[in-house]
C-alpha cells in the first residue's frame, strides 16, 4: 500500500483532547463458529468464504471485522504538542487513533508479552537505539511505501524497511561563551582532552542519547579510539552524572562546569520558552555543533515502526505516511524544536536560527546496533 499523507495537506488544529484508553474487544469469531456447528459441511464452507470476504472488504476501507476505522498507536512520545496531529489525522482520513503511552522500555516489555495478540499497530519514540532494541525483538514488520521512501532520506531509516525516522535531534555541546571559544569545542575529540578536565557535564551512561553518540563514535573512529574518547570525557567530568539535559545546561550557566553534552532541542526550548531563568542562561550559554569525525554533528531521531502482529497495517502505515508529510514535520519543529527530516522542509522559527549546521551523514541503524556495545564501554570506563 502507498499512501497518501506525502502529498496531500493536513490543517494542524490546537484543542484535541486525547483518547487514552482502547475499549476492551472480544472476537465474534468463537460465537460464530459456535452457530455453524448445526449446518452441513457445505453450508459451513459457504459461510466461512463469506465471513472472509466481508473481513476483507471491511479492512480495505480502513475498518476492522468490528466496523471500527482505527489505529492502535504505542508512543513513547510525550508531548502535548502532538494532539493535534493525531486530531488532523482523524479528520483527514476518519481513522480513530486509540493511543497507549510509555517510555520506550515499557511499550517495547509491554509488546513482547502481549506475544502475537498484541493490539499494537504503530510504535513511535526517540532514539535511533529504542527502535533498534524492538527490531532485535522481532517486534517489527519491515514495509515499503513509495511516500515514505521518497519522504525519509536513507540514511535517517533501518535499510529493510522496519522503522523510519521523520524528525531529527543534534546531540551536540553547550558551551560558557566566557570561558570558551567556539573552535574549541568543534570537534567532540576535543571534548576529552586536557583542556577540559573537570569542565564537563554530561548524564549518566544509561542515557539512551549517550548511548547513540557512543555508538555512533564507535562506528565511526573504531572501537579503540571510542574507548579512549569515553575514558576522556570520565576524566574530565566536573560532578557524577546526574539530571537531564536541562540541568547539564543549568549547571555550566551556574559555573559548575564550562560545557556540556545535550540534545539541541533542549536547549533551543530553553533560549525560546517561558522561563526567564531559562533565558537568562542561554544568552550567556551558547550553543556548538561539533563534527564526529570530520563530517559533521551526530544526529538522532523521533520516528516509528509498523509492529509484527499489527491488526490494523493499513492504517498503521498511513499513520507513518502522515507523521513523513511536511505539514506535521514542520508542527513538530515548530511546537517541540526537533529539526525536519526531510531536505525539502524548511525549518520553521524558532529551529532554524540553529538549523544551519552540518549534520553528519551516518546511518542511524549503524550506530543504533552498537549501542550494547556503547553501555559495555562506558560502563568499563567508570561512566555511572
Amino acid at each position: 500500500m502507498t499512501g497518501t499523507a506525502g502529498r496531500r495537506g493536513y490543517a494542524i488544529e490546537p484543542g484535541f483532547e486525547s483518547r487514552r484508553a482502547m475499549a476492551n474487544r472480544k472476537s465474534p469469531l468463537p460465537r460464530a463458529w459456535n452457530a455453524l456447528k448445526g449446518w452441513n459441511v457445505a453450508q459451513r464452507t459457504f459461510m466461512i468464504a463469506l465471513m472472509g470476504s466481508l473481513i476483507l472488504t471491511a479492512c480495505s476501507d480502513g475498518k476492522q471485522a468490528g466496523g471500527k476505522k482505527e489505529v492502535n498507536l504505542y508512543t513513547a512520545r510525550h508531548y502535548d504538542s502532538d494532539l493535534p496531529l493525531y486530531e488532523a489525522f482523524t479528520r483527514e482520513t476518519g481513522i480513530t487513533i486509540n493511543r497507549i503511552e510509555g517510555n520506550a522500555d515499557q511499550l517495547i516489555a509491554r509488546m513482547k508479552s502481549e506475544g502475537a495478540s498484541s493490539p499494537a499497530d504503530l510504535f513511535i519514540t526517540a532514539d535511533a537505539g529504542a527502535l533498534w532494541r524492538a527490531q532485535q525483538a522481532g517486534l517489527f514488520q519491515p514495509v515499503r511505501s513509495e511516500t515514505l521512501d521518497s519522504r525519509i532520506p536513507e540514511n535517517l531509516r533501518e535499510p529493510n524497511g522496519n522503522w523510519y525516522g521523520f524528525m531529527r535531534r543534534a546531540r551536540v555541546v553547550a558551551y560558557d561563551s566566557a570561558k570558551v571559544r567556539p573552535e574549541e569545542i568543534d570537534d567532540y575529540a576535543k571534548l576529552a582532552g586536557p583542556r577540559f578536565k573537570g569542565k564537563i557535564c554530561v548524564r549518566s551512561a544509561d542515557s539512551v542519547y549517550n548511548l547513540s553518540l557512543v555508538g555512533a563514535m564507535i562506528e565511526e573512529l573504531g572501537a579503540d579510539k571510542a574507548g579512549e574518547w569515553v575514558r576522556g570525557i570520565v576524566g574530565n567530568m566536573a560532578r557524577p552524572p546526574e539530571g537531564g539535559d536541562r540541568d547539564q545546561i543549568r549547571a555550566v550557566g551556574a559555573g559548575v562546569c564550562e560545557v556540556a553534552l545535550t540534545n539541541s532541542y533542549y536547549y533551543i526550548r530553553m533560549a525560546t520558552g517561558d522561563s526567564e531563568a531559562d533565558r537568562k542562561v542561554t544568552e550567556r550559554v551558547k550553543l556548538g555543533f561539533p563534527s564526529l569525525g570530520g563530517k559533521g554533528a551526530h544526529v538522532n531521531i523521533s520516528g516509528g515502526g509498523i509492529a509484527t502482529n499489527a491488526p490494523n497495517k493499513d492504517n498503521a502505515l498511513r499513520l507513518l505516511e502522515f507523521f513523513s508529510s511536511a505539514e506535521t514535520q514542520r508542527h513538530i519543529a515548530s511546537q517541540n524544536n526537533e529539526f525536519p527530516a526531510s531536505p525539502d522542509v524548511a525549518p520553521p522559527p524558532p529551529v532554524d536560527a540553529y538549523a544551519d549546521f552540518v549534520a553528519n551523514p551516518m546511518g542511524v541503524a549503524a550506530f543504533a546496533a552498537r549501542q550494547p556495545e556503547a553501555q559495555t564501554m562506558m560502563s568499563a570506563a567508570g561512566w555511572r
